[in-house]
């Protein structure tokens, strides 16, 4: 499988212009090309068993699908450019990003500026008939969906299926006749209504829903807030898995009828339990070709974002139990350890990639833009750097919170020191060119260098309630010698984050205060980077940044 690289200039130009979208061809990845496994988290045990999560960062609301002996995971990533994550896998352990469905995200113009916690909810990615094919709700616009033949390739431009306010969380079926029909749950901060789910009719190329659909469960007497359904069938059952009673508290509901417009029996498949793992749900069942059955979830762990877990289930009288049933109720909890899936081999310990070294043609794949990015912000080198050009805040924007050009990625694990080593050219024409490291969520906090009239200074800024205007707080660090240093911070338990600096790579000094992060909207926080000026101007100033390096 190959893992799609973009050159940096390419990939934004690819963003600015509306074009087909060819087929890619799989082509073998080559060991140079893979990343290295993570220093701050491994689910796999290396002895036969692996802990969870399996992937203990933010790739919220997973959904997965087996075609013959590959996983592919997609998840809700809002506004964040690149969207649409794929993630592969060949064991349900072993987790590698190979791509996105969403160079950007359309209304294009929309989302060239930052649209916080929307964009994106809660996709499902189905095989049919030699397609990839994901849905998701856009809460603001509609359902849409994106095919390919290559998951790790290019994606077609997406369709508009179903336009409307509050139409989310959808979910694609194709039945044995070959009628096709769209599951989906309601937003009731855009349509005044929510914890029901709807079946509606589309034509069989799932382009289109073709009537105004069937209201088949009502969660307000049980299970309130009940969302995210995924549509499957089994002995003749038609079964849909939905989350219900909050996306940290609740628990995983299944629906199963005779009947795809029901009515439907219901019962709790799984919940908290006696276990640390609160809000265990939304995510995907999946089996193995050798006759397991298992299920991928999320659990909402704040700051850290809602990182994924995957379970044994099991089929009792036609109903799954996922996890472990100490109780023998029928209702299961969550493992923390548990025996590998039997895939008929083992494979090589594998992780999303997090550092960049900056040295090829291209951004790494964990990287995303705040909002559908331009051309001008980043460049790769051919010198072995990253090449980020300052870019005029917007108009009235209060915070990083309303600047798009944040280039960030999610949070790693509980625990990891990023650093970064940078050398800042600014304008000389220019004041207030500034660039920087950056932890972003609804409070967020940086280290950065603003260039002034006397040269180059070391601030730490921080803001409370971004999200609510509140302008930064700055603090001052003196004037820097010279135009080089490294950055660092390191996040500990609880998300308690602290900044330092250093101009020799060796010897680090604290800048400010430990810093708490927080979720942004929907999702946790991130850290990146980013490069800013308060002026108009026909040349900026730029910053360079050699690597950016992920440890313990």
């Amino acid at each position: 499988m190959q893992m799609r690289q973009y050159t940096v200039a390419g990939f934004l130009f690819l963003l600015a212009c509306q074009t087909e979208k060819a087929a890619v061809p799989q082509v073998a990845q080559t060991v140079a090309e893979a990343p290295a496994p993570s220093r701050v988290w491994v689910s796999d045990k290396g002895d036969g068993t692996y802990r969870n999560p399996v992937l203990d960062a933010d790739y919220s609301d997973p959904d997965v699908c087996r075609v013959g002996d590959d996983y592919y995971m997609t998840s809700s990533s809002f506004n964040a450019i690149p969207g649409l994550q794929i993630l592969h896998s060949k064991d349900l352990v072993n987790w590698k990003l190979i791509g996105y469905a969403l160079d950007r995200l359309p209304p294009y113009d929309h989302f060239a500026k930052p649209q916080h916690g929307n964009g994106v909810w809660a996709p499902a990615i189905r095989h049919h008939k030699g397609d990839f094919y994901i849905y998701w709700g856009d809460p603001d616009f509609g359902i849409y969906m994106v095919k390919t033949r290559n998951p790790a390739g290019k994606w077609e431009e997406p369709v508009l299926v179903m336009p409307g306010k509050g139409l989310i969380d959808s979910c694609p079926f194709w039945d044995e006749d070959g009628q096709a029909y769209l599951v989906h749950g309601w937003a009731g901060s855009r349509a005044g209504i929510k914890s029901i789910l709807t079946v509606n009719r589309m034509n069989p190329e799932g382009t289109k829903v073709l009537d105004e659909g069937v209201m088949v469960f009502d969660g307000h007497d049980a299970h309130p807030t009940v969302e995210g359904p995924k549509f499957y069938k089994r002995n003749g059952y038609y079964y849909i898995f939905a989350p219900a009673g909050g996306v940290a508290t609740g628990w995983q509901l299944v629906l199963r009828s005779k009947n795809i417009y029901g009515p439907y029996e219901e019962k709790i498949v799984m919940d908290q339990g006696k276990t640390p793992i609160n809000g265990p749900h939304q995510g995907a069942w999946v089996d193995t070709k050798t006759g397991e059955d298992w299920f991928l979830h999320f659990q909402d762990k704040e700051a850290y974002g809602r990182v994924v877990h995957l379970q044994p289930m099991k089929w009792i009288n036609d109903w799954p139990v996922i996890g472990e049933d100490p109780d023998n109720d029928g209702k299961g909890q969550p493992v923390l350890t548990y025996k590998k899936p039997n895939v008929g081999k083992a494979y090589p310990v594998a992780t999303p990639a997090e550092s960049d070294e900056f040295n090829g043609h291209g951004l790494g794949l964990q990287w995303q833009w705040h909002a559908n990015p331009r051309s001008t912000w980043a460049f790769a080198s051919n010198k072995g750097h990253l090449r980020l050009f300052t870019d005029q805040v917007p108009e009235g924007a209060q915070n990083l919170w309303d600047v798009p050009n944040l280039l960030l990625q999610k949070f790693p694990a509980q625990a990891f020191t990023v650093t970064t080593k940078l050398k800042f050219t600014p304008n000389p024409k220019l004041q207030n060119e500034r660039t920087g490291l950056v932890i972003m969520g609804a409070d967020y906090a940086h280290l950065s260098l603003v260039s002034r009239k006397d040269g180059l200074y070391l601030t730490y800024n921080t803001a409370q309630k971004a999200d609510k205007g509140t302008p930064e707080k700055e603090q001052e660090l003196g004037k820097l010698t010279g135009n080089e240093v490294y950055f660092r911070v390191k996040v500990s338990a609880g998300a308690q984050c602290q900044f330092s600096y250093s101009q020799d790579g060796q010897n680090f000094k604290d800048a400010g205060a430990p810093f708490t992060a927080v979720p942004g909207r929907w999702i946790g926080a991130k850290v990146g980077l980013f490069a800013t000026r308060q002026d108009k101007t026909n040349d900026s100033g730029y910053a360079d940044y050699d690597w950016f390096r992920i440890s313990p």
